[in-house]
């Protein structure tokens, strides 16, 4: 039997989606092809901290489930039974005693890791943090590069990207904390009532998960919503609220994306918050009952999105289909879209005819190929030395 291909799986991490996370790399464990892949799990402590050997999952299940024993204790609510767990620091170099060095792109013990699958949503996972790490660590990894990542997780400068491409997007403006903090808010509230009127949404520029997200009606609102918004991000987007229903398409690729049918999203709440995507019953409609004009239509924007941000690998691009208009609006492009149970991306594929295992093999499959791709070009240059033919 031939060597299986060893893929470590990174989930936790720093965000605000740490929880998410979890959920996201258990599924893709359960799923991966057992006969073609060796899973290695890799945990990222919500202090930075990294966990290699043992039973990562475990343990920052156990060190969640305090957390929100503590939180409902604070709340006057019963707390959990499960002690606050201290997680043992860890750093990729080092094996599970802390002790023995390990191979650069290794597990503790054990051959060195072929690549890697990144499920660290949100701030130091898909923003392109770790990707650089592992581009200096010469490690393949599924899902867009450092540009990509980082420019997707910015909602104010993938906007900019899109308006600046032709792409259609709503009436937005970004505030700086710093700006919010110092500034005449009077005046503010009035660009906001001139540029995007009311109603409005307000959101932190590089969270995800719909966390720290408002609906602000009047101009009263607009205060505690920025505020809430700062508590997760240095900047904040307030754009117009459209009159819209919430269409997401998949795409898959690297040179030549192609993009799945698309889906549609109807809130158990008034939006898509955060306990409208995990805590509660929203329905998700795959496909979503567009007419094929219109399918194809988001399909379009969908790809172009991908390519204008540069994006490989994945992207789950989410659109407005404007009711009264019939206008598609770009919304915003997730480049680490959620893996678990209940998520769009792998069920928008499922519908389009490649199920969740074999399209995690093909998103492994894309890794390799990209980081063979770049392999291919040249990382030393000699002044005075002839180039030789690269073919």
């Amino acid at each position: 039997m031939s060597r299986r291909t060893r893929v470590g799986i990174v989930f936790g991490g720093r965000s605000v989606e740490h929880e998410v996370s979890l959920i996201s790399a258990r599924s893709v464990m359960a799923a991966i092809d057992p006969e073609r892949f060796e899973a290695v799990p890799i945990g990222v402590t919500k202090e930075g901290r990294w966990l290699i050997g043992g039973d990562p999952m475990r343990e920052l299940t156990r060190a969640a489930e305090a957390t929100r024993g503590r939180a409902a204790a604070v709340r006057g609510e019963s707390p959990s039974d499960d002690p606050p767990v201290g997680i043992r620091p860890m750093l990729p170099g080092l094996s599970e005693g802390g002790r023995q060095p390990a191979r650069a792109g290794s597990a503790p013990d054990s051959e060195p890791l072929d690549v890697i699958f990144p499920l660290v949503h949100g701030i130091s996972g898909e923003d392109g943090t770790l990707q650089g790490l592992l581009e200096m660590a010469d490690l393949p990894y599924v899902g867009a590069g450092v540009l990509g990542s980082s420019v997707g997780m910015d909602k104010d400068v993938s906007r900019r990207l899109f308006v600046h491409q032709g792409l259609p997007a709503v009436e937005t403006i970004c505030l700086r904390r710093s700006e919010w903090e110092g500034a005449d808010r009077p005046a503010i509230a009035r660009r906001v009532h001139e540029v995007v009127g009311w109603p409005c949404f307000v959101k932190p520029a590089g969270s995800g998960s719909s966390v720290g997200v408002s609906k602000v009606r009047t101009e009263s609102e607009l205060a505690a919503a920025l505020d809430l918004a700062f508590q997760y991000d240095l900047k904040a987007l307030v754009e117009r609220a459209v009159n819209a229903r919430e269409i997401e398409v998949a795409v898959l690729g690297n040179v030549e994306p192609v993009a799945s049918v698309p889906g549609e999203i109807v809130p158990a709440h008034e939006f898509y918050d955060y306990e409208s995507k995990y805590l509660t019953e929203s329905k998700l409609l795959v496909p979503a009952p567009l007419e094929p004009a219109q399918a194809a239509e988001a399909r379009r924007l969908a790809i172009e999105a991908f390519r204008v941000l540069d994006l490989a690998g994945m992207a789950r691009v989410d659109l407005f289909l404007d009711r009264e208009t019939g206008r598609f609006y770009l919304n915003e492009i997730n480049t680490l879209p959620g893996f678990t149970p209940v998520s769009m991306y792998p069920r928008l594929w499922e519908a389009t005819g490649l199920p969740y295992r074999e399209l995690i093999t093909r998103l492994i499959a894309l890794a390799l190929e990209r980081r063979a791709e770049r392999r291919a070009l040249r990382t030393s240059y000699t002044p005075g030395v002839p180039e030789s033919d690269p073919s």
